[in-house]
This record gives C-alpha cells, structure tokens and sequence, in this order.
C-alpha cells in the first residue's frame, strides 16, 4: 500500500514522524513531500501554533517534553518560525531517501541550526549529496515541484503537517502513528459503528467568521 507523507522541515511535529516512520509495517510504501505549511494555513485561513502568543510556549513545552519521551534528540533552532523555503526545495533535491531528508530535519530540529548564508546552505547541502545548494534550489523545476506538491496535498484535503495519506485517508500529527498501523491491519476500520457515524455527523453550529 502508498502513502505521501507530507511535512515541513519548521514542524518540530514533522521532526518526531520521519524520526518514527520506522515503526509503520512494512507495507507501506511511502513517498516524502515537502510541502509549505504556512500555504496551507492561508488556504484555510487560520494561524499556525505559533502565530498565538500563548499557545507558541505552550506548543514548545511540550516540544521539549514529547522529544524527551520518545527519546529524540532535540533543541530548537535560534528563531522561529523561520522561513523554510531553501530547505524544502533541499529535501526536494535529496529525492525520495529517508536518510538525506532526515539529515536536513536532524540539523534544524537535533543540532538547532539553521542555514542563514548560502555557504551554511552549500554546506548542508554537501552531507546530502547537493553541489552547489544554494543555486540548485533556484532551478524552475524545483520550485513547480514544490507547488504541485502543495496542489497536491489541498486537493487529498490536508490541512497541517505531518500529515500520510494513505487510500485517501489523512492521518495528521507525528502520534497519529497507533492510529494509521490500525488502519492499515483493518482498511475497513473507519466503514463501520461509530466511526461511520461520525464521518457524516451534521453540524449543529457555524462560529462567525469575520
């Protein structure tokens, strides 16, 4: 069975996913698709955790306190957000290999740094196997690449990172894990009791919107 894992090298949540997407089954082939969060956001029009003062210190809290549960290393880069642009197009470039897109993930999110200058960026690139990163990034068909992957990710309806599709289904953040390795023992999973019920649940009020 395929699966596009969709993620964002500024979600540290997108950090702990490709760092446990060995503990899916085997089955599942995936594909990895950078894709720009903050695209998203403005698609659906709201604000990312960390775009609500208090929110932003709670999220990065619990950051700290998941990475330490599951036993990955973690320390948060010198700003953020931050723009993520030059990395997406990276992990674009590094193609479909686990190892290099975590090699660019494992620098922001375990070493807490950021490429600020074209050499830091030629740099990064160089341990992935990228020549030149900083002008390779600029190539036409990178960026369309990383637009289609944006059209396609609204078109399967995803609306945060780090989300798998998998059969048209979204299981969204790093620990929806249980839930996907469920669903693929059972691809019936969601076709029966409560869990049909509440995929039509009708909505009993709209919240005003300006």
């Amino acid at each position: 069975m395929k699966g596009q894992l969709y993620f964002d090298v500024i979600s540290p949540f997108a950090y702990f996913m490709l760092e446990q997407v060995d503990q899916l089954p085997e089955q599942l082939d995936i594909e990895y698709r950078p894709v720009l969060l903050a695209g998203l956001l403005d698609h659906f029009n709201h604000k990312g955790p960390a775009e609500i003062p208090s929110k932003r210190v709670f999220i990065y809290r619990k950051v700290l306190l998941e990475a330490d549960k599951l036993g990955i290393p973690l320390r948060f880069p010198p700003a953020h957000p931050f723009n993520p642009l030059s990395l997406l197009r990276l992990t674009l470039l590094v193609g479909n290999d686990l190892d290099r897109i975590r090699t660019v993930t494992r620098h922001v999110w375990a070493s807490g740094m950021l490429p600020e200058t074209e050499a830091e960026l030629d740099a990064l690139g160089v341990t992935v196997g990228v020549a030149q990163a900083s002008q390779a990034i600029r190539r036409d068909e990178v960026k369309q690449q990383l637009r289609q992957n944006f059209q396609d990710a609204v078109d399967a309806g995803v609306f945060g990172v780090p989300t798998m599709v998998v059969d048209g289904q979204l299981f969204w953040g790093a620990d929806s894990i249980d839930m996907l390795t469920a669903f693929l023992a059972d691809p019936d999973l969601f076709q029966h009791g409560e869990m049909a019920r509440i995929s039509d649940l009708p909505v009993g009020v709209m919240r005003k919107t300006n």
